[in-house]
């Protein structure tokens, strides 16, 4: 039974929160303040939601999806707001984590923002295939939606996405594949096949090099205004092709000195420009196909977890750290180990907020927060990279 929702807030993972009855009630596609008619879902992962089954009062924000399969499709969560107002979404939600999760009191107004383009940015897309059709999986479903475009990946796999779907359909085509990730630079096409029932033979990628113009073959060349990345299907790369030389900028900004450490330095997106601002670079990788990359791209690279790189003995501290980790963060002790060795400027490049507050609240010990960038990778999604830029107290 369908039942009226006040939607007081957006919240991390796109949906809207509202209250009755002393319930809080999670709802997808609204927007605050709206007045919305939703339909009770059940409960999940510990919370009540509902489907959003019509707006009653619209939000000055609310805007027409581009895609034509917004309602369906899991991938983006954000379409239905102008963008502008996703990132004074973005900016609250990051400020609300930081307090609620690392006790940090931290002005929203504060939060330095990079904006994208909100559309065509992509430059990775991975694809599922069933019965001869392509596409991305339903909001927290697996039913397949097949798409013919995808509105915020770049021109270059739209045009891919047009040739899969010819080709997924063609006899030659392996029925045992059923997902395949493509990577672009715009002119080359990397094609990683990530599910399959058994290996691919060679002759499949050489038929999609005559089908797919630019197709390569083993790592991909990717440039960023003057630098040079070697970059191995396995391995990591940013994925918002407008943004990245200023993700760049904006971690390093204007340090210099005479020795930097790129933690978590995957093929070395980082650790590149620091060696024109810095005597001396070492750049630590544990990932097997990254750390390949990355030997290949920074002269001083270490292929070792932070952890243990962290515990060893150097001769030098270091200037200036930049740690880039997975979602789950630092951790505690790769946190106690900075706190011992205590670089001037610490840099943490975060892709989950939740995790950024548990690290700044322990690493408020010795550092402040002297700025929080948020560069928006992700534009029409919740996701929230962040950069914090701490300086020694």
């Amino acid at each position: 039974m369908a039942a009226q929702f006040k939607i007081e807030k957006l919240v991390y993972g796109g949906e809207g929160l509202s209250r009755t009855d002393g319930e809080v009630i999670f709802t997808p596609f609204v927007l605050p303040g709206e007045l919305v008619e939703a339909e009770r879902s059940g409960s999940r992962q510990h919370a009540e939601r509902a489907d959003l089954v019509r707006v009653l009062e619209t939000s000055p924000d609310r805007v027409d999806p581009r895609c034509p399969y917004f309602f369906r499709c899991g991938g983006c969560h954000y379409q239905h707001a102008s963008y502008d107002a996703q990132l004074r979404f973005k900016r609250s939600i990051l400020a609300e984590t930081l307090r609620r999760a690392g006790k940090i009191e931290y002005d929203p107004d504060r939060i330095r923002v990079i904006a994208s383009e909100p559309y065509g940015y992509r430059n990775r897309s991975q694809f599922h295939i069933e019965n001869g059709r392509i596409g991305y999986r339903e909001m927290r479903s697996h039913k397949l939606v097949a798409i013919k475009e995808c509105p915020i990946s770049s021109p270059k796999i739209n045009e891919v996405i047009g040739a899969l779907n010819r080709l997924v359909r063609d006899r030659r085509w392996p029925r045992f594949v059923s997902a395949i990730e493509v990577f672009t630079d715009e002119r080359q096409v990397q094609w990683n096949v990530r599910a399959a029932s058994q290996p691919v033979a060679r002759r499949f990628f050489e038929w999609l090099a005559v089908e797919v113009p630019g197709s390569v073959a083993g790592p991909l060349e990717y440039a960023v205004g003057e630098d040079r990345f070697i970059v191995s299907g396995d391995s990591f790369f940013q994925v918002n092709r407008f943004v990245l030389p200023a993700l760049a900028d904006a971690a390093i900004g204007d340090a210099t000195g005479d020795l930097a450490w790129d933690l978590y330095a995957g093929v070395g997106f980082f650790s590149v420009p620091l060696t024109r601002k810095f005597g001396e670079v070492i750049a630590v990788e544990a990932g097997a196909s990254a750390a390949h990359d990355l030997e290949k791209n920074v002269a001083s690279a270490i292929r070792d977890t932070a952890e243990k790189f962290l515990a060893s003995d150097h001769n030098r501290n270091p200037d200036f750290v930049l740690a880039d980790p997975p979602r789950s963060g630092l951790g505690k002790t790769v946190v106690g180990k900075l706190l011992g060795i205590r670089p001037r400027t610490l840099v943490i490049v975060s892709c989950d907020p939740a995790t950024l507050a548990r690290d700044l609240s322990l690493l408020r010990e010795a550092y402040d927060i002297a700025e929080i960038t948020v560069p928006d990778l992700f534009p029409q999604t919740f996701h929230i990279e962040t950069i914090a830029r701490l300086t020694l107290r």
